[in-house]
């Protein structure tokens, strides 16, 4: 009886923190996100709510993950998009976010317009550009040159003069630098100036058989208090996230007049290239947990700081 009264005195107290504290399931919800594949794997939900006035979810834009961050620092987030190590730094950190699905699976390219290359130990002597060291694009390329037999330091020039994705793909449109590692839609955007530049390795087919796992690149997060009081609104965006995912790569065509209508990409030609090259595949945390954590061990053991100093437990996920 003593065990019944506890357990029913704290679910009241649970029930009572989400009724003073939280939104109802008939509120709006704030998702952020970023310009790039995971707005575009979303924006037949972003369509969707245009012209619905009482919507569930209000999705905010950004161009880059710190826009994004900061709205978690501030708790205006209830659901966000960023980077799976920017997600685990986040939760070390000690803030109550957790992951609930992975909607990108690598979207990085070596590319460039020298032709020459077609495998890895041609690589030998180059000259690689990759934007900011210890990021994403330095760390994976880095890992996949030990992989196939290549030492970063000493078998080849890896320069990072061109410090954003930006400068990076201009530079190698321009000619001002024949070989970088990119991510969509970058490479589409560079492409679309230069039709002499091309992907000469797709990293993420790369990355699938040298470790014999996928990237798990970018992490959809929502708040622990959301899970807690509005079960019922997660699992709505986890379908209604899906179904758009789905639905963006069997009509591209469509996709990429929705994802120039709302500003996401400039254009169709560069929209509809991205697509298929962006991986968009949304696939819930709970069934990929071993994949997530070993591509957070690949930063970990690189850097302990990228992820906060610990690979996240399993309170991380949902």
């Amino acid at each position: 009886m003593l065990r019944l009264r506890f357990v029913l005195l704290i679910a009241i107290t649970i029930l009572l923190g989400c009724v003073s504290n939280q939104k109802d399931n008939t509120a709006t919800f704030t998702i952020a996100t970023l310009k790039g594949p995971s707005s575009m794997g979303m924006i037949k939900l972003i369509d969707s709510l245009v012209n619905i006035e009482d919507k569930n979810f209000d999705i905010k834009v950004f161009n880059e993950p710190i826009q994004v961050r900061k709205m978690i620092l501030d708790g205006t987030a209830d659901f966000a998009i960023l980077p799976t190590t920017m997600a685990a730094l986040i939760y070390n950190k000690g803030l109550d976010y957790k992951v609930i699905a992975i909607p990108v699976w690598g979207t990085l390219y070596l590319f460039g317009s020298d032709s020459t290359i077609t495998d890895w130990e041609q690589l030998r002597g180059k000259r690689v550009h990759v934007m900011a060291k210890g990021m994403t694009p330095d760390v994976l390329f880095r890992r996949l040159l030990e992989k196939n037999n290549l030492n970063p330091e000493t078998d080849l020039i890896l320069d990072y003069s061109f410090p954003t994705h930006i400068d990076l793909a201009n530079a190698i449109a321009a000619k001002q630098a024949s070989l970088g590692v990119i991510s969509e839609p970058m490479v589409s955007l560079a492409m679309q100036k230069n039709k002499d530049i091309r992907p000469i390795f797709d990293l993420n087919h790369e990355w699938n058989r040298s470790l014999n796992m996928p990237i798990a690149q970018t992490a959809l997060l929502v708040k622990g208090s959301i899970i807690k009081c509005n079960p019922l609104v997660v699992e709505q965006l986890l379908v209604g996230y899906q179904k758009s995912s789905e639905w963006v790569n069997l009509n591209p065509d469509s996709a990429a007049n929705l994802i120039v209508k709302y500003n996401i990409l400039p254009n169709f030609e560069v929209a509809f290239n991205a697509i298929p090259r962006s991986n968009l595949n949304f696939v819930r945390a709970n069934a990929v947990q071993f994949q997530i954590e070993e591509y957070l061990r690949v930063f970990f053991e690189m850097n302990p700081d990228i992820v906060g100093g610990k690979i996240p437990d399993e309170s991380f996920y949902f």
